[in-house]
C-alpha cells in the first residue's frame, strides 16, 4: 500500500521523536487516526475527555519535560475546544503544536457542516505560524516549520489538515520551482552576551549595596550560577510564580513569590533594595517591583522582543541566563558587608516560622480544615523529585506562598492567561512526560467541576503504564468559587453574592471510587498528615478530598490597614458568615505579627 499524507505526517513526527499526541477524535482527522492504527499507535494517542483538556495536556508535558508538546483534534469544534489551552501556552510561552483538521477542500466556502475559518480562529494564538496543507508535497516543511518555529518562539503553532487530503497518496517535494523542501532537527546556539553590556552590568551591581534578584522560568538551567551571583553580591532573590521551581526554597536568602500571591520577605527585598538584577522574567505587575526612581536596574533575557519591560533598566542583556551570568561571574566584587544580605535571612526566617503559625491556626467550623495546613503538611512529607501542579483561584495562593521547593522538584500553572482547569491535565501531561515521578495537583472545588471530574475518568484509563502510579489531586473543596469571592469583597468592597459564588456540594472522594481510584476524605487538621502519607505511599492514584474553611482570607502579606478596612466593610455589609472570616483573618494576621515580634526579642 502506498504512503497516504496521514502516513506521512506521523512518520515525520517520529522522526522529530515526539511520542505523544493528546488529543480527541473526529471525523475531520478520520484519516490520521485510521493511519495510526497502522503505524501500531506511534506516536501514543492519548485520548482526553475534552479537547481543551488535550491542549492542557501538551501544555503540561511541554512544561515539564522541555520539549514540544502536541495535540490534536478534528475539525469546527473540536478545534475551537483547543483555544484556550493554546492561548495559556501562548502567554506563558510554552512550545506546543496543535495539528487539527478540516472539511474536504471541495467543500470550502459552501457552508458546509463544521466549517469554520480556521485560519482566521488560530492567527492570534498561533500568530508565530499557521497554515494549512493543500498540496501533499508541504508535508516535510509544514512539520517541520511548525515545530521549528515552536521551539525558537517558544509559542503555540498550528497545521490544518482537510480530510480528503489525509488520505491521499504523499508525494516529496521536488528540486523545481515552487517545491519547498525541508530537513529535520534544530541545533539551538546559547545566546552569549554583549561584551560591553556585560561589563556596563557588573559595574552596576558592583555599584549597588542592598541587590535584589528577581527569576523567572528564563532563568531554568542556570541554577548554579544564580546561586554564585547571590553569594557574590549577598543578594536576596525573590522569584516570578513561573518561576517558582528555579531555585530551592531553602536557601535562606531565597524570599519566595512575589506579586499578589508573593510573600512578605520578596515584599520587602523589592521595596528595600538599590539595584535590581532581573533574570528570564517578563513579571508584570510593577507596583510589586522598587519604586521607579529607586533602584539601577539590569535585565537578562533570551528574549529580545520581551526585554526592557516593567521597569526602566538601565542595560537590557539579550542572552541565556546561564552565558550571561557566567560572563558576569568574574567582574563582580565580593560584597564585604553582608548587612543586607543578613537582614534578608532574618526577614525569611521570620516569614516561615508566620507560614507555619498561619497554617496551625485551628478553623471556626471544627468540621473543616485551613487551606494553608493542606499545603504546609504536603510541603513535609513531599518526595523530592516530585511534580506539582496548581490550579488558578485561591488554590494558587496556597501554592505561591506555602509550598517549599526543595531537591529536584518542579511546579508550574496557568501563570498569565490564569485560567481555570489546567491543574488536572497539566498533571496529566506531566505524568505522561515523568511517568517514573509522582505528581501532585492542588485544585479548587470549581475547578474540579469544571473539568477535572471528567479528567479523573482519563487517569483511570491510563496510570497502570506509569511506571511510579503516583498521582495525587487534592481538592480544596469549600463550596464556593474562593478566589473570586475574595476579589468582589476587596476589591469591590461587595459582600459575597451567594447565586454566583456556591457551588453545588458534592463527594469528589465518592466520585473517584466510583471510578476506581482511590480516596481519602479528610475534616480536620489532625487527619491530614496522615492522609497525606497514605496518598504519597498509595499505589495507584489518589484523590485527596480536603473539606477546607473558605473563611480564611488569601490576604496578601503586604495588605495595608485601608484594604484591610475595606474588607471589613464588605462583609459587614451582609456577608454570610461574616463574623467568622473577621475572626479566622483576624486570628491569621496575629500569627505574622506575633512572629515578627518573636524575631525582634
Amino acid at each position: 500500500m502506498s504512503q497516504t499524507v496521514a502516513d506521512y505526517l506521523l512518520a515525520r513526527l517520529r522522526e522529530w521523536d515526539v511520542e505523544k499526541v493528546f488529543a480527541y477524535p473526529g471525523d475531520g482527522i478520520n484519516g490520521i487516526l485510521v493511519a495510526l492504527g497502522r503505524a501500531g499507535n506511534e506516536p501514543m494517542f492519548i485520548q482526553s475527555r475534552h479537547e481543551e483538556m488535550s491542549a492542557f495536556e501538551a501544555v503540561g508535558y511541554a512544561k515539564f519535560t522541555g520539549k514540544v508538546g502536541v495535540c490534536m483534534a478534528t475539525s469546527g469544534p473540536g478545534a475551537i475546544h483547543l483555544l484556550n489551552g493554546l492561548y495559556d501556552a501562548k502567554l506563558d510561552h510554552v512550545p506546543v503544536v496543535a495539528i487539527v483538521g478540516q472539511t474536504s477542500r471541495s467543500a470550502m466556502g459552501g457552508s458546509y457542516q463544521q466549517e469554520v475559518d480556521l485560519g482566521s480562529l488560530f492567527k492570534d494564538c498561533c500568530h508565530q505560524f499557521v497554515e494549512m496543507a493543500m498540496v501533499p508535497s508541504q508535508f516535510p516543511n509544514l512539520v517541520d516549520r511548525a515545530i521549528r518555529v515552536a521551539i525558537t518562539t517558544k509559542s503555540p503553532t498550528c497545521i490544518i489538515v482537510p480530510s480528503d487530503l489525509q488520505e491521499m497518496e504523499y508525494e516529496p517535494p521536488q528540486h523545481a520551482f515552487k517545491q519547498v523542501p525541508s530537513s529535520l532537527g534544530i541545533a539551538q546556539p546559547k545566546l552569549s552576551p554583549d561584551d560591553e553590556a556585560i561589563h556596563r552590568a557588573a559595574d552596576i551591581l558592583n555599584a549597588g549595596t542592598k541587590v535584589a534578584i528577581l527569576v523567572g522560568q528564563g532563568a531554568r538551567g542556570a541554577r548554579q550560577e544564580l546561586v554564585e551571583v547571590a553569594d557574590l553580591l549577598g543578594a536576596g532573590v525573590a522569584k516570578a510564580l513561573l518561576g517558582k521551581d528555579v531555585l530551592a526554597d531553602d536557601l535562606p536568602y531565597v524570599t519566595g513569590s512575589i506579586g499578589l500571591l508573593g510573600t512578605r520577605p520578596s515584599y520587602e527585598l523589592m521595596m528595600g533594595c538599590d539595584t535590581l538584577l532581573t533574570v528570564g522574567s517578563s513579571f508584570p505587575y510593577t507596583q510589586f517591583m522598587p519604586q521607579l526612581d529607586q533602584a539601577r536596574a539590569v535585565q537578562i533575557d533570551a528574549d529580545g522582543a520581551m526585554i526592557g519591560m516593567r521597569y526602566p533598566y538601565e542595560v537590557n542583556i539579550v542572552a541565556d541566563a546561564q552565558s550571561a551570568l557566567r560572563a558576569l561571574i568574574p567582574l563582580l566584587q565580593h560584597k564585604s558587608d553582608r548587612s543586607w544580605r543578613n537582614k534578608i535571612e532574618h526577614n525569611v526566617a521570620r516569614w516561615w516560622d508566620a507560614v507555619e503559625r498561619e497554617a496551625m491556626v485551628e478553623p471556626a467550623d471544627a468540621g473543616m480544615v485551613n487551606p494553608m495546613r493542606v499545603v504546609w503538611e504536603l510541603s513535609q512529607q513531599i518526595p523530592l523529585n516530585s511534580i506539582v501542579t496548581s490550579d488558578s483561584g485561591s488554590a494558587a495562593n496556597w501554592y505561591a506562598r506555602d509550598l517549599r521547593i526543595r531537591g529536584e522538584m518542579k511546579g508550574s500553572l496557568s501563570g498569565n492567561l490564569a485560567t481555570m482547569g489546567p491543574g488536572v491535565p497539566y498533571a496529566i501531561g506531566a505524568k505522561f512526560g515523568h511517568p517514573d515521578r509522582p505528581v501532585i495537583a492542588l485544585v479548587g472545588d470549581g475547578a474540579m467541576q469544571m473539568n477535572g471530574l471528567a479528567e479523573l475518568i482519563t487517569i483511570h484509563h491510563y496510570w497502570e503504564q506509569w511506571a511510579d502510579p503516583r498521582l495525587v489531586i487534592c481538592v480544596f473543596h469549600n463550596n464556593d468559587l474562593n478566589q473570586v469571592t475574595w476579589e468582589m469583597r476587596a476589591m469591590e468592597g461587595a459582600p459575597k453574592f451567594v447565586e454566583s459564588q456556591q457551588l453545588p456540594d458534592i463527594s469528589y472522594a465518592a466520585f473517584a471510587h466510583s471510578i476506581g481510584l482511590n480516596a481519602i476524605e479528610v475534616h480536620k487538621d489532625a487527619e491530614l498528615a496522615d492522609a497525606w502519607r497514605e496518598a504519597l505511599a498509595a499505589k495507584r492514584p489518589v484523590v485527596l478530598d480536603v473539606r477546607t474553611d473558605p473563611s480564611f482570607p488569601p490576604i496578601p502579606p503586604h495588605a495595608n490597614f485601608e484594604q484591610m478596612r475595606d474588607m471589613v466593610k464588605s462583609l459587614l455589609a451582609g456577608d454570610e458568615n461574616a463574623w467568622q472570616i473577621i475572626r479566622d483573618g483576624a486570628k491569621t494576621k496575629l500569627q505574622e505579627l506575633l512572629s515578627s515580634a518573636k524575631s525582634e526579642s
